[in-house]
C-alpha cells in the first residue's frame, strides 16, 4: 500500500467513524439544557468566606502551548501569560456589560482625541509599579511603540496586528509629555472606536528601564534611537523564544501583573504561576499557585473534570450532554458565544495548486460552498454543537450595533439545490457523488470563469485543528455535503500550533500552496469589529491573501470615518462577498469547581476568549 493510499484510507475511516458517532449520538445522548437569555447554564453568585492558599489547576486550550515570553507577538507567536504577567494598557470589558473597557483593570484612562482625530492623549494611572520597584510610567508605553515600529521595520510579520499604513506607520510622533501622559500624533484621522479596540487595547507598556538592552548584561540603550530600538527588539524577540529559559531568564521576572512565572515545562507547554509579591494593581491573588495544565484532546480534559482533577476547564460543545454529570461532580457550568467572535473557514486565495486560486476567485463558487454549510443543522446536531452555538453569517454578530444589514437572515442559507444551480449555471457539470468538472470554460455569464480550463475539477484540501471535536465534526459534515455534489475536499487534522505556524501566507509563505482552506477555530473581532487586521489586502494577519478593492475601501472608511454606519456597510459587504466561509459561533463553555468562588464576571469572561483568557487573580478557595 502506498503512503498516499494509506493516508486516504485513514481519512475515509475517520470520516466514517465520525458519521457513526453522529448517528449514535442522535439516538442515545441526553438533550443539553436550553439557552436562557443567550447563555447555557447560569452564573452563581460570589459566595463563601475566602481562604488564603491552595493551588488552582486550569486547563490550557487543547493543542495551544506558549511559544514566546516576549509580550509583542509576531503573527505566528503564542505568548505566555496574557495579561497575568504584563498588564495590558486597557483590559477588555467584562462580558455582559456595555463598558468600553474594564476600567479597574486598565493601566490608563480612556484615550482622549483632538477634534480632528489626529492627536491621541493617553493618561496612565499613577501608583503601578514593576516587580523591580520601578514605576509604570509614560516612557514604558513610548518604549512599546518604539519597539513595534522597530519590529515592523525589520519584518512586517513581526507585529500580529500590523497593516501597512496603519499603526504604527501612522504615528508621526510619540512623546511622554510628563511621567504619566503620552501624546501620539497621527498622520490622518482615526475612528476613536477603532483606535481603542483594534490598537490601544493590544498595547502593553513594557519595562523601559529593565528591557532596554541588546545583549545579556548589556548596556542600557536609548530606545528612542530607531537603530537602538531595532537591536533591542531583535534581542528580546530572540530571548523570548528560548523555551528552556522561560522561567529562568531574569528578563521575564520583571513583571507588573498579579503573577510571575515559577515553572515551565518546554516538552508539554505546561506552566505554573505564583503571585507577584510586588503587585500594585487591584485584586491581588489569594492562592499559592495557578497551574496551567496541557491536554492532548478535549476528551482527556473532560475525563479529568469528571475525575475531579481540574479546578477550571472547558467543555467542548460536542460534550454538552455532560452538563448534568459535571454539576453532580461539584462543578459550575456556564457558556455562551464569545462576544464579537467569528468562526470562519479561512480561504487561501493565493494557493495555485490545481488552479484553486482561479476557482475560488469566483464569487459564485464561494456562494455555492456557503450554501453547503448547514449552520442550523450543525447547531442542533448532538454530534456537533448539541445546541450550544448560534448562527453567524458575517464579521459582526446579529443583534450588535455593527450587525450587517441582513441581520440574522443568511445571505446564503443551507441549500444544496441552490449550490448545484450556481455551478451548473456557470458551466460546471455536476456529478453527484462523482467528480464535478468545468465543461464551459470562458469568462461569459454562463462560463466557469477566468483561468479555469476545460475539465477542471472542484477539488481542494481543508486543514482543521484536531480539537475541539465540535469543529472536527462540523468540518467533516461540510466535506460530506460537498462530496454529494461531486466536490472533493480532502480533510487533514493538524495540531493547532502547527496551523498557527504554517497556514499564514505572510508568516509562512513557503507553505502557501499546501493549504486551500483552514479551520483554526474562532477569531475575536473586538468590540469595534472592523476586519482591518484580518481582511485588508495589506494586513499581515490576512492569512489567506484576500484582496478585494471594495472591501479595502469599506475597511478604510470604518477605520477613519466617524460615520456610525461605516462599519455596518463593511460587515454587510463581507457577509455577502465571502472572504471566509462562515460557520456557527460555538458557545465557549466554562467549567469550574464549586470549591472556588469570585466575582461572577471573572467566570463569565471565560466565555469571551476561553481558557486562554483566564484571569484567576480574582478567584479563591472558600470555606
Amino acid at each position: 500500500m502506498s503512503a498516499i493510499t494509506s493516508r486516504r484510507s485513514a481519512r475515509t475511516l475517520i470520516a466514517a467513524t465520525s458519521i457513526m458517532l453522529l448517528a449514535t449520538a442522535c439516538t442515545t445522548a441526553k438533550e443539553p439544557p436550553a439557552h436562557k437569555d443567550g447563555a447555557l447554564g447560569s452564573l452563581p453568585s460570589q459566595s463563601g468566606k475566602p481562604k488564603d492558599g491552595g493551588t488552582i489547576s486550569v486547563a490550557l486550550p487543547v493543542g495551544l502551548s506558549p511559544s514566546t515570553m516576549f509580550p509583542l507577538p509576531s503573527s505566528t507567536d503564542i505568548p505566555l501569560g496574557n495579561q497575568l504577567l504584563v498588564r495590558n494598557l486597557y483590559a477588555e470589558a467584562d462580558v455582559g456589560t456595555d463598558d468600553l473597557v474594564n476600567a479597574e483593570q486598565s493601566l490608563a484612562e480612556l484615550p482622549e482625541f483632538s477634534s480632528d482625530g489626529t492627536t491621541v492623549t493617553i493618561a496612565l494611572k499613577e501608583g503601578n509599579t514593576w516587580s523591580d520597584g520601578a514605576p509604570v510610567v509614560a516612557d514604558d508605553l513610548v518604549f512599546t511603540i518604539d519597539l513595534i515600529k522597530a519590529a515592523v521595520g525589520l519584518s512586517a510579520v513581526n507585529w500580529a496586528s500590523y497593516v501597512p499604513g496603519g499603526f504604527p506607520d501612522n504615528v508621526t510622533s510619540v512623546t511622554a509629555s510628563d511621567d504619566h501622559t503620552v501624546e501620539l500624533k497621527l498622520s490622518e484621522p482615526t475612528n476613536p472606536g477603532y483606535f481603542l479596540h483594534s490598537v490601544a487595547i493590544q498595547l502593553k507598556p513594557l519595562p523601559s528601564t529593565a528591557w532596554n538592552i541588546a545583549a545579556k548584561d548589556g548596556a542600557h540603550l536609548d530606545f528612542t534611537d530607531p537603530a537602538n530600538a531595532k537591536k533591542i527588539y531583535t534581542f528580546l524577540a530572540e530571548q523570548g523564544r528560548v523555551l528552556t529559559d522561560f522561567a529562568t531568564n531574569p528578563l521575564w521576572q520583571t513583571v507588573n501583573g498579579p503573577f510571575r512565572l515559577e515553572t515551565f515545562d518546554p516538552s508539554t507547554g505546561g506552566y505554573t504561576l505564583a503571585p507577584n509579591p510586588a503587585y500594585t494593581g487591584p485584586d491581588p491573588s489569594r492562592v499559592d499557585a495557578v497551574q496551567f495544565r496541557p491536554f492532548t484532546s478535549t476528551q482527556a480534559m473532560l475525563n479529568q473534570l469528571l475525575a475531579g482533577e481540574l479546578t477550571v476547564g472547558a467543555l467542548d460543545a460536542s460534550f454538552a450532554t455532560q452538563l448534568d454529570a459535571l454539576e453532580k461532580k461539584g462543578y459550575h457550568v456556564y457558556g455562551r458565544p464569545g462576544p464579537a467572535a467569528v468562526n470562519p473557514l479561512v480561504i487561501n486565495f493565493a494557493n495555485t495548486t490545481g488552479n484553486f486560486d482561479k476557482v475560488i476567485a469566483q464569487l459564485y463558487v464561494r456562494q455555492a460552498l456557503q450554501h453547503l454549510i448547514d449552520q442550523p443543522g450543525y447547531i442542533k446536531s448532538r454530534g456537533v454543537y448539541n445546541g450550544a452555538a448560534a448562527p453567524n453569517y458575517s464579521t459582526a454578530q446579529a443583534g450588535t450595533p455593527y450587525a450587517p444589514e441582513f441581520g440574522d437572515e443568511a445571505p446564503y442559507p443551507y441549500d444544496p439545490a441552490a449550490a448545484k444551480k450556481l455551478l451548473t449555471d456557470h458551466g460546471w457539470k455536476v456529478v453527484e457523488g462523482g467528480t464535478t468538472t468545468c465543461v464551459s470554460p470562458g469568462t461569459g455569464p454562463g462560463n466557469c470563469g477566468e483561468g479555469i480550463p476545460q475539465g477542471q475539477e472542484l477539488s481542494f484540501n481543508l486543514l482543521y485543528a484536531n480539537a475541539p471535536a465540535s469543529n472536527v465534526n462540523r468540518d467533516l459534515a461540510f466535506i460530506s455535503e460537498a462530496r454529494k455534489l461531486g466536490i472533493t475536499i480532502t480533510g487533514e487534522a493538524k495540531a493547532l500550533n502547527f496551523l498557527y505556524k504554517n497556514t499564514d501566507n505572510n508568516g509562512s509563505p513557503a507553505y502557501k500552496d499546501k493549504w486551500a482552506m483552514v479551520d483554526q477555530g474562532a477569531f475575536t473581532m473586538g468590540a469595534y469589529p472592523s476586519a482591518s487586521i484580518f481582511l485588508s489586502s495589506k494586513a499581515f494577519f490576512n492569512l489567506g491573501s484576500y484582496n478585494d478593492p471594495k472591501a479595502d475601501e469599506l475597511i478604510e472608511a470604518s477605520v477613519h470615518s466617524t460615520d456610525p454606519k461605516a462599519l455596518v456597510a463593511e460587515t454587510t459587504y463581507l457577509g455577502e462577498n465571502l472572504p471566509w466561509l462562515f460557520m456557527p459561533n460555538v458557545d465557549n463553555i466554562a467549567v469550574w469547581s464549586d470549591k472556588i468562588s469570585g466575582p461572577p464576571a471573572s467566570f463569565a469572561n471565560l466565555t469571551a476568549y476561553g481558557l486562554v483568557g483566564a484571569n484567576p487573580q480574582a478567584w479563591y478557595f472558600h470555606s
